[in-house]
Protein backbone atom coordinates (compact mmCIF):
# COMPACT_ATOMS: atom_id res chain seq x y z
CA UNK A 1 0.00 0.00 0.00
CA UNK A 2 1.42 3.33 -1.07
CA UNK A 3 0.66 6.49 0.55
CA UNK A 4 -1.00 7.76 -3.17
CA UNK A 5 -3.29 4.84 -2.74
CA UNK A 6 -7.24 5.39 -3.38
CA UNK A 7 -9.68 4.63 -0.69
CA UNK A 8 -13.36 4.45 -0.22
CA UNK A 9 -15.82 4.54 2.51
CA UNK A 10 -17.03 0.82 3.23
CA UNK A 11 -19.11 -1.10 5.75
CA UNK A 12 -17.22 -3.64 7.23
CA UNK A 13 -19.11 -6.15 4.98
CA UNK A 14 -18.30 -4.66 2.33
CA UNK A 15 -14.50 -4.71 3.05
CA UNK A 16 -14.97 -8.92 3.37
CA UNK A 17 -16.71 -8.98 -0.16
CA UNK A 18 -14.04 -6.93 -1.55
CA UNK A 19 -11.03 -9.01 -0.15
CA UNK A 20 -12.63 -12.10 -1.28
CA UNK A 21 -13.10 -10.73 -4.93
CA UNK A 22 -9.52 -9.35 -5.44
CA UNK A 23 -7.91 -12.67 -3.81
CA UNK A 24 -9.78 -15.10 -6.00
CA UNK A 25 -9.00 -12.79 -8.86
CA UNK A 26 -5.30 -13.12 -7.90
CA UNK A 27 -5.41 -16.57 -6.72
CA UNK A 28 -7.60 -19.66 -9.20
CA UNK A 29 -7.21 -22.06 -6.42
CA UNK A 30 -9.16 -19.94 -3.76
CA UNK A 31 -13.01 -21.71 -3.97
CA UNK A 32 -16.10 -20.17 -1.49
CA UNK A 33 -18.42 -22.76 -0.08
CA UNK A 34 -21.78 -22.94 2.00
CA UNK A 35 -25.27 -22.36 2.08
CA UNK A 36 -26.72 -19.75 0.29
CA UNK A 37 -22.90 -18.09 -0.76
CA UNK A 38 -23.53 -18.20 -4.27
CA UNK A 39 -27.18 -17.25 -6.22
CA UNK A 40 -28.41 -15.19 -3.23
CA UNK A 41 -24.71 -13.94 -1.94
CA UNK A 42 -24.86 -15.06 1.37
CA UNK A 43 -27.29 -14.53 4.30
CA UNK A 44 -25.81 -10.98 5.25
CA UNK A 45 -24.87 -10.37 1.48
CA UNK A 46 -21.12 -10.90 2.30
CA UNK A 47 -20.37 -13.16 -1.35
CA UNK A 48 -22.88 -10.73 -3.21
CA UNK A 49 -21.71 -11.06 -6.86
CA UNK A 50 -18.98 -13.52 -6.72
CA UNK A 51 -20.86 -16.07 -8.20
CA UNK A 52 -21.38 -13.89 -11.22
CA UNK A 53 -17.97 -13.36 -11.06
CA UNK A 54 -16.26 -16.10 -11.06
CA UNK A 55 -19.09 -19.09 -11.98
CA UNK A 56 -20.48 -21.70 -10.23
CA UNK A 57 -17.23 -24.21 -10.04
CA UNK A 58 -16.04 -21.95 -7.83
CA UNK A 59 -18.47 -20.31 -6.30
CA UNK A 60 -20.92 -23.13 -4.74
CA UNK A 61 -24.02 -23.51 -2.74
CA UNK A 62 -24.38 -26.55 -0.80
CA UNK A 63 -26.50 -28.63 1.26
CA UNK A 64 -27.54 -27.61 4.74
CA UNK A 65 -24.94 -29.93 5.86
CA UNK A 66 -22.21 -28.17 8.37
CA UNK A 67 -20.66 -31.30 8.04
CA UNK A 68 -20.53 -31.96 4.59
CA UNK A 69 -19.38 -28.46 4.07
CA UNK A 70 -16.08 -28.61 6.03
CA UNK A 71 -15.26 -32.07 4.95
CA UNK A 72 -15.65 -31.52 1.29
CA UNK A 73 -13.46 -28.02 2.18
CA UNK A 74 -10.63 -30.70 3.98
CA UNK A 75 -10.13 -32.63 0.88
CA UNK A 76 -10.07 -29.54 -1.47
CA UNK A 77 -7.22 -28.02 0.43
CA UNK A 78 -5.59 -31.70 0.04
CA UNK A 79 -6.15 -31.99 -3.27
CA UNK A 80 -4.17 -28.26 -3.45
CA UNK A 81 -7.29 -26.11 -3.23
CA UNK A 82 -7.71 -22.89 -1.19
CA UNK A 83 -11.20 -23.33 0.29
CA UNK A 84 -13.08 -20.85 1.94
CA UNK A 85 -16.21 -22.23 3.74
CA UNK A 86 -18.62 -20.27 5.03
CA UNK A 87 -21.09 -21.24 8.46
CA UNK A 88 -24.00 -18.96 8.26
CA UNK A 89 -24.42 -18.17 11.43
CA UNK A 90 -21.87 -19.22 14.53
CA UNK A 91 -24.91 -21.37 16.32
CA UNK A 92 -24.69 -23.41 13.13
CA UNK A 93 -21.07 -24.87 13.58
CA UNK A 94 -21.58 -27.64 15.82
CA UNK A 95 -22.02 -30.38 13.60
CA UNK A 96 -18.78 -29.09 11.24
CA UNK A 97 -16.85 -29.14 15.43
CA UNK A 98 -15.48 -33.05 14.35
CA UNK A 99 -14.42 -31.93 11.01
CA UNK A 100 -12.70 -28.58 12.50
CA UNK A 101 -11.65 -30.01 15.95
CA UNK A 102 -10.39 -33.69 14.09
CA UNK A 103 -9.14 -32.76 10.90
CA UNK A 104 -9.00 -29.01 9.98
CA UNK A 105 -6.77 -27.91 12.78
CA UNK A 106 -4.76 -31.48 13.15
CA UNK A 107 -4.02 -32.17 9.41
CA UNK A 108 -0.66 -30.66 9.43
CA UNK A 109 0.62 -32.26 12.52
CA UNK A 110 -0.71 -35.24 11.55
CA UNK A 111 1.05 -34.85 8.04
CA UNK A 112 4.25 -34.13 9.63
CA UNK A 113 3.85 -31.25 7.66
CA UNK A 114 3.15 -32.90 4.27
CA UNK A 115 -0.11 -31.46 3.90
CA UNK A 116 -0.92 -27.78 5.22
CA UNK A 117 -4.41 -27.22 5.03
CA UNK A 118 -5.09 -23.39 3.87
CA UNK A 119 -8.73 -23.23 4.73
CA UNK A 120 -10.31 -19.83 5.86
CA UNK A 121 -13.56 -20.57 7.79
CA UNK A 122 -16.06 -17.88 7.67
CA UNK A 123 -18.14 -17.15 10.29
CA UNK A 124 -21.12 -14.34 11.60
CA UNK A 125 -21.41 -14.17 14.94
CA UNK A 126 -22.15 -12.67 18.09
CA UNK A 127 -25.46 -10.66 18.98
CA UNK A 128 -27.27 -7.51 18.61
CA UNK A 129 -29.56 -7.98 15.37
CA UNK A 130 -32.14 -9.48 16.96
CA UNK A 131 -31.95 -12.85 15.53
CA UNK A 132 -33.61 -15.47 16.96
CA UNK A 133 -31.87 -19.48 18.91
CA UNK A 134 -28.85 -20.30 17.79
CA UNK A 135 -27.93 -17.39 15.40
CA UNK A 136 -26.43 -15.00 18.43
CA UNK A 137 -23.50 -17.33 19.64
CA UNK A 138 -20.22 -15.87 20.68
CA UNK A 139 -18.17 -19.20 21.48
CA UNK A 140 -14.97 -18.27 20.49
CA UNK A 141 -12.98 -19.17 23.26
CA UNK A 142 -14.28 -23.40 22.16
CA UNK A 143 -12.39 -22.06 19.03
CA UNK A 144 -9.38 -20.68 20.63
CA UNK A 145 -8.94 -23.38 22.91
CA UNK A 146 -8.29 -25.45 19.85
CA UNK A 147 -3.85 -25.93 19.21
CA UNK A 148 -3.29 -25.85 15.25
CA UNK A 149 -6.30 -23.53 14.51
CA UNK A 150 -5.95 -19.13 14.10
CA UNK A 151 -8.76 -17.35 15.05
CA UNK A 152 -9.53 -14.14 14.26
CA UNK A 153 -12.07 -11.71 15.05
CA UNK A 154 -11.77 -8.23 13.03
CA UNK A 155 -13.16 -4.82 14.14
CA UNK A 156 -13.45 -2.54 11.62
CA UNK A 157 -13.50 -2.26 7.91
CA UNK A 158 -10.03 -1.62 7.32
CA UNK A 159 -9.18 -4.79 9.58
CA UNK A 160 -11.47 -6.78 8.19
CA UNK A 161 -10.23 -6.11 4.79
CA UNK A 162 -6.64 -6.58 5.62
CA UNK A 163 -7.05 -9.44 8.02
CA UNK A 164 -9.01 -11.56 5.55
CA UNK A 165 -6.12 -11.06 2.70
CA UNK A 166 -3.90 -12.16 5.26
CA UNK A 167 -5.89 -15.52 6.37
CA UNK A 168 -6.55 -16.23 2.70
CA UNK A 169 -2.61 -15.95 1.70
CA UNK A 170 -1.90 -18.53 5.12
CA UNK A 171 -1.25 -21.75 4.38
CA UNK A 172 -2.37 -23.28 7.70
CA UNK A 173 -6.15 -22.57 8.86
CA UNK A 174 -7.53 -19.66 10.03
CA UNK A 175 -11.21 -19.11 11.25
CA UNK A 176 -12.32 -15.70 10.50
CA UNK A 177 -15.10 -14.49 12.70
CA UNK A 178 -17.50 -11.64 11.45
CA UNK A 179 -19.05 -9.29 14.45
CA UNK A 180 -22.73 -9.14 12.02
CA UNK A 181 -23.62 -6.60 14.60
CA UNK A 182 -21.30 -4.09 12.88
CA UNK A 183 -21.51 -5.16 9.21
CA UNK A 184 -23.46 -2.07 8.52
CA UNK A 185 -23.08 0.35 11.33
CA UNK A 186 -20.17 2.60 10.05
CA UNK A 187 -18.37 2.93 7.29
CA UNK A 188 -14.14 4.15 6.99
CA UNK A 189 -11.19 4.58 4.68
CA UNK A 190 -10.55 1.60 3.13
CA UNK A 191 -7.87 1.50 0.84
CA UNK A 192 -9.20 0.00 -3.21
CA UNK A 193 -5.75 -2.01 -3.64
CA UNK A 194 -5.28 -5.53 -1.60
CA UNK A 195 -3.23 -5.69 1.35
CA UNK A 196 -2.60 -7.17 4.26
CA UNK A 197 -2.39 -6.66 8.19
CA UNK A 198 -0.55 -9.16 10.23
CA UNK A 199 -2.43 -11.59 12.06
CA UNK A 200 -1.50 -12.80 15.73
CA UNK A 201 -0.91 -8.79 16.21
CA UNK A 202 -3.27 -7.15 18.43
CA UNK A 203 -3.67 -3.17 17.81
CA UNK A 204 -3.53 -0.02 20.46
CA UNK A 205 -6.68 1.87 19.01
CA UNK A 206 -6.05 4.61 21.97
CA UNK A 207 -3.13 5.73 24.07
CA UNK A 208 -3.76 5.59 28.02
CA UNK A 209 -2.04 5.64 31.10
CA UNK A 210 -4.41 5.31 33.91
CA UNK A 211 -5.96 1.81 32.38
CA UNK A 212 -6.32 -0.41 30.05
CA UNK A 213 -9.25 -1.68 28.48
CA UNK A 214 -8.72 -4.54 26.35
CA UNK A 215 -11.79 -6.25 23.77
CA UNK A 216 -12.49 -7.83 20.22
CA UNK A 217 -14.97 -7.80 17.53
CA UNK A 218 -17.84 -5.84 18.26
CA UNK A 219 -17.25 -5.03 21.95
CA UNK A 220 -14.80 -2.32 20.55
CA UNK A 221 -17.47 0.10 20.32
CA UNK A 222 -18.49 0.24 24.00
CA UNK A 223 -14.43 -0.32 24.77
CA UNK A 224 -13.84 3.03 22.94
CA UNK A 225 -17.40 4.93 23.80
CA UNK A 226 -16.09 4.19 27.86
CA UNK A 227 -12.80 5.66 27.23
CA UNK A 228 -13.95 9.15 25.33
CA UNK A 229 -16.79 9.45 28.43
CA UNK A 230 -14.17 8.76 31.38
CA UNK A 231 -11.78 11.26 29.52
CA UNK A 232 -14.49 13.94 30.49
CA UNK A 233 -13.21 13.32 33.87
CA UNK A 234 -9.57 13.18 33.05
CA UNK A 235 -9.22 9.44 33.23
CA UNK A 236 -6.65 7.92 30.67
CA UNK A 237 -7.94 4.77 28.93
CA UNK A 238 -5.67 2.74 26.46
CA UNK A 239 -8.05 0.72 24.54
CA UNK A 240 -6.37 -2.85 22.72
CA UNK A 241 -7.95 -4.26 19.88
CA UNK A 242 -6.66 -7.97 20.15
CA UNK A 243 -7.62 -8.61 16.43
CA UNK A 244 -6.45 -12.63 16.62
CA UNK A 245 -7.21 -14.27 19.66
CA UNK A 246 -4.93 -17.46 19.04
CA UNK A 247 -2.63 -17.00 18.78
CA UNK A 248 -2.53 -13.82 21.02
CA UNK A 249 -0.11 -10.89 20.93
CA UNK A 250 0.70 -11.18 24.85
CA UNK A 251 3.22 -8.63 24.45
CA UNK A 252 1.08 -5.78 23.35
CA UNK A 253 -1.37 -6.54 26.07
CA UNK A 254 1.36 -6.80 28.93
CA UNK A 255 3.36 -4.26 27.95
CA UNK A 256 0.13 -1.74 28.49
CA UNK A 257 -1.01 -3.29 31.56
CA UNK A 258 2.60 -2.85 32.77
CA UNK A 259 2.07 1.16 32.14
CA UNK A 260 -1.09 1.71 33.39
CA UNK A 261 -1.30 -0.67 35.99
CA UNK A 262 -5.12 -2.15 36.16
CA UNK A 263 -7.07 -3.57 33.23
CA UNK A 264 -10.59 -4.14 32.21
CA UNK A 265 -11.42 -7.34 29.59
CA UNK A 266 -14.85 -6.94 27.38
CA UNK A 267 -16.29 -9.59 25.65
CA UNK A 268 -19.66 -10.37 24.51
CA UNK A 269 -19.73 -14.50 25.46
CA UNK A 270 -20.43 -16.32 28.62
CA UNK A 271 -17.77 -14.88 31.72
CA UNK A 272 -17.04 -18.57 32.38
CA UNK A 273 -14.24 -19.98 30.42
CA UNK A 274 -14.63 -17.00 28.14
CA UNK A 275 -11.75 -15.39 26.93
CA UNK A 276 -11.30 -13.04 29.48
CA UNK A 277 -10.32 -15.85 31.51
CA UNK A 278 -7.45 -16.51 29.15
CA UNK A 279 -6.58 -13.08 29.01
CA UNK A 280 -6.73 -12.25 32.70
CA UNK A 281 -4.83 -15.23 33.51
CA UNK A 282 -2.48 -14.24 31.14
CA UNK A 283 -1.64 -10.55 32.48
CA UNK A 284 -1.31 -11.89 36.31
CA UNK A 285 1.39 -14.71 34.85
CA UNK A 286 3.18 -11.93 32.85
CA UNK A 287 2.90 -8.46 34.98
CA UNK A 288 1.02 -9.35 38.27
CA UNK A 289 3.53 -7.34 40.05
CA UNK A 290 2.49 -4.45 37.69
CA UNK A 291 -1.21 -4.69 39.34
CA UNK A 292 -2.64 -1.87 41.03
CA UNK A 293 -5.90 -3.51 41.34
CA UNK A 294 -7.12 -7.47 39.97
CA UNK A 295 -8.54 -7.55 36.54
CA UNK A 296 -12.47 -6.74 35.88
CA UNK A 297 -14.19 -8.69 32.91
CA UNK A 298 -17.16 -7.26 31.74
CA UNK A 299 -18.91 -9.67 29.27
CA UNK A 300 -22.37 -11.54 28.95
CA UNK A 301 -24.30 -13.56 31.17
CA UNK A 302 -23.43 -17.09 32.18
CA UNK A 303 -26.60 -18.45 30.64
CA UNK A 304 -28.16 -18.94 26.66
CA UNK A 305 -28.58 -15.87 25.00
CA UNK A 306 -31.94 -14.09 25.18
CA UNK A 307 -33.88 -12.92 22.38
CA UNK A 308 -34.58 -9.91 21.24
CA UNK A 309 -36.44 -7.90 23.94
CA UNK A 310 -33.46 -8.67 26.44
CA UNK A 311 -30.39 -9.01 24.06
CA UNK A 312 -29.71 -4.85 24.96
CA UNK A 313 -29.53 -6.08 28.86
CA UNK A 314 -27.13 -8.98 27.92
CA UNK A 315 -24.33 -7.57 25.85
CA UNK A 316 -21.59 -5.29 27.81
CA UNK A 317 -22.42 -1.18 26.62
CA UNK A 318 -20.49 1.85 27.94
CA UNK A 319 -21.63 2.09 31.36
CA UNK A 320 -21.17 -1.61 32.56
CA UNK A 321 -17.37 -0.44 31.03
CA UNK A 322 -17.07 2.24 33.12
CA UNK A 323 -18.24 0.72 35.93
CA UNK A 324 -16.23 -1.67 35.79
CA UNK A 325 -13.13 0.99 35.07
CA UNK A 326 -14.49 2.81 38.34
CA UNK A 327 -14.01 -0.33 40.25
CA UNK A 328 -10.51 -1.32 39.33
CA UNK A 329 -9.77 2.48 39.89
CA UNK A 330 -11.18 2.80 43.36
CA UNK A 331 -9.36 -0.55 44.34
Amino acid sequence: MTAASKTQKMTLVQAVTQALKQEMERDESILVLGEDVGKDGGVFRATDGLIDAFGEERVMDTPLAESGIIGVSVGLAVAGYRPVPEIQFMGFIYPAVNQIFAHVARYRHRSRGQYPMPMVIRMPYGGGIHAPEHHSESYESMLANTPGLTVVIPSTPYDAKGLLISALRSDDPVIFMEPKRIYRSFREDVPEEPYTVPLSKAAVRREGNDVTIISYGSMMRPALEAADFLARDNISAEVIDVRTIAPVDVETIVTSVEKTGRAVIVHEAPTRSGFGAELSALINERALLHLLAPVQRVTGFDTVFPFAMMEAHYLPNRQRVVAAVQTALEF
